[in-house]
């Protein structure tokens, strides 16, 4: 299993697969041909059906060189295709100099078909939760993040410094915008709005929600205006860990240096989906992207109140289960409709599955290791309408009466 810095990327919004994904396909392209005086770029997939909408043409000709960059949307497919597949194509004096397909696999990775050359070393020799419980339990390991620091090493934790800075950053930045997120939706930022609304009642329950919705709107609202966030696993989901952490330290008096080793936890979580079932929208829908954040933000938040490795599970388990079979149809192809309000949901979903692993781990039955596979049967027998299209569910319904 790879390092847990593949789960957290820093970059610009609004989508890890669309944007973050192709930059980085296109500078390795672009190291590839350095004499090269154009470039030609071919969209498959899902990439063709939103990648308008997500920026992922303007983030290749941002790379490329806007005035040497053609940009293809094509509609041709073939067994077998990953929905996000982009075909480079480098160019001097109108001659091609060489090709390249590339896929962008979720989170910002990309993947070369038959290749290895954008695959990181293998960091974990455990690929399940089972494997990893065990291993802990003859080390005598009692935490994930004990865990991570065996096999990362010590160095890991200034990376989760750097990346919890960086979330705190993009929820403060967010309650202080104002003003209309670009792409044509007309949709009003409003974790502001959220923040500092006052309330009727005293009802802490309210005042609960109030917040944790709020700091997810505030770093979703960021990626979709392309502020930087961090891929947790996901820039579509990116809203949730923080969200759910940033309340925690709040109101528990966590120490960053607490709220990083709930950090190691959720990555954990979060690659072992990535490793076993998938982080992509457009591969497995939105219980890829949300569902995996919701499992991380609960595990992390078990960690960090002291309950074992089985609750730890427990609260992912849960997390997950309950978002299977959720589509991913964004409206007009941009992270807003339904995206922004899903981080906040799933944020208050991963709060309810960390009380709930406290109550009732010891009756459960079903394992995070199943939950995953069916997360993943669930995600590839989608319509592929739900999968990152914008050509079914809310994307769908919202044109049509738009037109």
């Amino acid at each position: 299993m790879k390092s847990i810095r593949e789960i957290y990327k820093t970059g610009k919004g609004p989508s890890s697969s669309h944007t973050m994904g192709p930059e980085r396909a296109a500078k390795l392209f672009m190291g590839r041909y350095p004499q090269a005086d154009a470039f030609r770029v071919t969209l498959y997939g899902s990439l063709n059906k939103t990648g308008m909408g997500h920026g992922t043409d303007r983030v290749l000709r941002d790379t490329l060189g806007r005035d040497r960059t053609e940009i293809i949307f094509s509609e041709d497919s073939w067994p077998g295709m990953h929905p996000n597949t982009m075909d480079f194509t480098a160019l001097a004096g109108g001659t091609e100099l060489g090709s390249a397909r590339i896929e962008s696999v979720g989170g910002g990775d990309i993947r070369l078909p038959g290749r290895t050359e954008a695959e990181s070393e293998e960091v974990y020799i455990e690929h399940s939760f089972a494997e990893i419980a065990d291993f802990c339990k003859w080390r005598y390991i009692h935490t994930l993040s004990d865990y991570v620091e065996l096999n990362e090493g010590p160095e890991i934790w200034d990376f989760l410094m750097e990346v919890w800075q960086t979330m705190k950053l993009a929820i403060d930045e967010g309650l202080q915008a104002e003003g209309t997120l670009p792409g044509g939706l007309n949709v009003q930022r409003k974790a502001k709005y959220l923040y500092e609304q006052k309330l009727t009642v005293d009802e802490p329950a309210l005042r609960e929600f109030q917040q944790i919705a709020a700091f997810a709107y505030a770093v979703a609202e960021q990626n979709a205006d392309n502020g930087t966030v961090v891929t947790a696993p996901t820039c579509g989901a990116c809203g949730v860990v923080p969200a759910v952490l940033r309340y925690a330290q709040i109101t528990k008096g966590f120490t960053d240096e607490q709220i990083i080793r709930g950090l190691a936890t959720a990555g954990i979580i979060g690659s072992l989906t990535r490793t076993n079932a998938s982080i992509s929208g457009a591969e497995c829908g939105c219980q890829a992207e949300i569902g995996t954040a919701c499992s991380m933000a609960a595990a992390a938040l078990a960690e960090l109140y002291g309950q074992n490795l089985d609750q730890v599970e427990y609260a992912a388990e849960v997390a997950m289960e309950h978002h299977l079979g959720l589509t991913c149809d964004p409206i007009c192809g941009l992270v807003q409709i339904p995206c922004i309000e899903r981080n906040a949901v799933a944020a208050m979903r991963a709060m309810n599955a960390c009380n709930l692993s406290y109550f009732l781990t010891g009756s459960r039955n079903i394992s995070y290791d199943m939950v995953c596979r069916a997360m993943k049967e669930t995600g590839v027998n989608l319509d592929h309408r739900f999968r990152e299209t914008s050509e079914g569910g809310l994307a769908k319904l919202y044109n049509r009466r738009r037109k």
